[in-house]
């Protein structure tokens, strides 16, 4: 099965969870990431806004305000890059080109390179316990987490993981965590990178 095969069968199956179930697990989700060691020590979370039927980040956000963080949450910029920018509120967004709600452009940017304290939730349609992630094709995750010096998070439900996805290229990149609503799972061996 091709990549934009998988792709597709796995938004039919996110999508199938009703919104009582979705909203279920991703609170699941939230619990068992706010009490991890690497997110209480963190000064810095680096995060998506969901879109869609992905995993829901606004209690983590709301959170992680509570709990005296910095938040960042990326624009989709040239050359399929992020730039992060420091968010105190979700009512100053912007709508982007994807549909997405992001900062606006003059937004205080912050610079995750060097940020030891920190970590990144990262989306995915799919993760694997190698830490592996099926994102959405446009690659914007994969050039940022090779730069990425804090501990990277994937935030997935149960029923997205898998033992091992199929048809990974060399610019695939793993995640150092993944959270489902069951399990956190750290790869077994740590990979070269």
């Amino acid at each position: 099965m091709s990549k934009e095969a998988l792709r597709s069968s796995l938004r039919v199956r996110r999508s199938a969870l009703s919104k009582e179930e979705r909203a279920r697990a991703d609170l699941r989700i939230a619990g068992r990431l706010l009490e991890l060691p690497e997110v209480v020590r963190a000064d810095c979370v680096f995060t998506y806004l969901s879109f869609g039927s992905e995993v829901d980040t606004r209690f983590v956000i709301t959170r992680c305000w509570e709990m005296g963080k910095r938040v960042c949450l990326p624009r989709c910029a040239a050359g399929y890059t992020l730039t992060w920018h420091a968010v105190e509120d979700l009512d100053h967004l912007v709508r982007s080109r994807f549909g997405m709600e992001e900062p606006a452009a003059g937004a205080p940017q912050a610079q995750p390179a060097g940020s030891v304290y920190s970590v990144a939730l990262v989306p995915g349609l799919a993760f694997d316990r190698r830490g592996f992630r099926l994102g959405y094709g446009g690659g914007y995750y994969d050039r940022f987490l090779p730069a990425f010096s804090g501990v990277s998070i994937g935030l997935c439900r149960s029923d997205l993981l898998s033992d091992e996805l199929p048809s990974l290229s060399e610019y695939d990149y793993p995640v150092d965590l993944v959270v489902t609503d069951n399990e956190a799972i750290r790869p077994a061996a740590p990979l070269v990178r």
